[in-house]
């Protein structure tokens, strides 16, 4: 032990002589050592934790924005595909469009009315909104942009789908108008009862990517045109006899499927709101999984339902029960384990395989079944999250889903009958006949083949 501490302390003094004799001996190198250990002081720290878990909580709601936006293109192929070929054109045109009139309505009033000063009450401030200004750090868990484009893109998400429920014989401009207000009133003021602390939030009601919030808000508004719109003609003859209509291109439709399935994970993912932690992620990764077996077991129920109902599998309704799957585990893709997951999806397909003729019993013609996939496997899906989240109740579910029911559907009919009654909401038979893309578009999608 003391011939270790004698080397130690011979090797120390010989390190001290050479450093002093390297200062003497050249000046500058000593010089050059001195400022490279004053510019390592002065360097800057890297990030704080809380600086790097705001990079990653951004990063986040950008990431799963354009991923819910890329559920417009989506919502279009699924639509171009179980329309008629006549009216191909117009679904896109129809998409497209109401995707950007949200994108405005939403800055003008929407977002402040869902989320600025709503304190436990019914809606917030009915004024335009923005953000910092350009190179300001943004103060809070995530940049305000970023929250603003990815809030922006599910108001959309909810005028799409009335889009294709009134199909082949709503009037464009007509719809236009609906969708204005439906995006910059209607749908921000139900959001902002829970999503913006509103009065539903104090009451405990829970819908954690918009079950009720989103699909059902976009269904009961789609069933308040349908009722006033009136079905398409020769769909139901006098003696109750319901006449199959089929969509031009089941690959568009199944296309529109994948994308959408695909969005879903921007929809379910990113609103877990942070990606900031450890625990986090590993919550986003589950919230990925549970989302997809959901949209598995709705596809696998359907297959299954349809065989045994019918003889044969409706593609149709595959595709649409991987939505209602979807749609079902919206309000709660944490928390349940795999297989209530899956259970809580082929629910969802069920529901279509039995709500889609039901409709047809009561006249309501909804093109392309966005009624059953997302006003009624919403509500499933709100109803059952007490079954795997503990913190809610099904009294407080139960109201949020009436509470939103009767103010989205009521405001809704208002606003289409004001609109049937002053401008006229539907198209002409003549129009009906010849199909959208020629009456209003004035582009057909397919001219070769739709010509008479």
């Amino acid at each position: 032990m003391t011939v270790q501490m004698s080397l130690k302390s011979g090797m120390m003094a010989g390190l001290t002589a050479a450093g002093a004799l390297a200062a003497f001996t050249f000046p500058a190198l000593a010089q050059e050592a001195t400022e490279t250990a004053a510019a390592a002081v002065a360097a800057p720290e890297f990030a704080t934790a809380k600086e790097t878990a705001f990079i990653f909580n951004t990063l986040l709601f950008l990431i799963g924005g354009f991923l819910v936006m890329w559920m417009a293109a989506g919502f279009a192929m699924l639509e171009a595909g179980l329309v008629r070929s006549k009216n191909v054109s117009m679904q896109c045109l129809k998409n497209i469009a109401l995707y950007s009139i949200a994108g405005l309505m939403f800055w003008v009033i929407g977002y402040s009315l869902m989320y600025t000063d709503v304190n436990g009450g019914y809606f917030g401030t009915p004024l335009p909104y923005s953000w910092p200004d350009a190179g300001t750090a943004n103060e809070g868990d995530y940049s305000v942009a970023s929250d603003w484009f990815f809030q922006m893109v599910f108001c959309a998400t909810t005028a799409s789908i009335v889009s294709g429920t009134l199909a082949e014989r709503i009037k464009l401009w007509p719809f236009l108008i609906f969708t204005a207000i439906l995006t910059g009133v209607l749908y921000p003021i139900t959001g902002s009862w829970q999503w913006g602390a509103g009065w539903l939030k104090v009451a405990g009601f829970s819908d954690f990517a918009g079950s009720t919030l989103v699909h059902s808000v976009g269904g009961w508004a789609a069933l308040a045109g349908a009722l006033i719109l009136g079905a398409r003609k020769g769909k139901y003859g006098a003696d109750g006899k319901v006449t199959p209509i089929p969509g031009s291109s089941m690959a568009l439709a199944t296309l529109g499927t994948f994308i959408l399935w695909l969005g879903w994970f921007g929809f379910n993912g990113a609103s877990q709101l942070a990606l900031g932690s450890n625990g986090d992620a590993s919550d986003i990764s589950r919230i990925f999984a549970n989302t997809n077996l959901a949209a598995c077991g709705g596809v696998v129920a359907a297959m299954i339902l349809t065989q045994v109902l019918y003889k044969k599998v409706d593609v149709t309704m595959v595709l649409n029960g991987a939505l209602a799957g979807l749609v079902s585990i919206t309000a709660e893709p944490l928390m349940p384990s795999p297989l209530t997951a899956i259970v809580i999806g082929a629910i969802g397909g069920v529901i279509v395989v039995f709500a889609v003729p039901m409709l047809d019993k009561f006249k309501i013609d909804d093109v392309v079944g966005a009624i059953p996939v997302h006003l009624l496997a919403g509500i499933w899906g709100t109803l059952i999250v007490p079954f795997s989240n503990p913190d809610t109740s099904y009294g407080t579910q139960i109201l949020g889903i009436v509470a939103i029911g009767a103010f989205t559907f009521v405001l809704s009919g208002v606003v289409w009958f004001i609109l049937k009654s002053t401008v006229g909401i539907r198209a002409s038979e003549e129009q009906e006949m010849m199909g959208m893309d020629m009456a209003e578009v004035g582009v057909e999608a397919y001219p070769e083949f739709t010509k008479v």
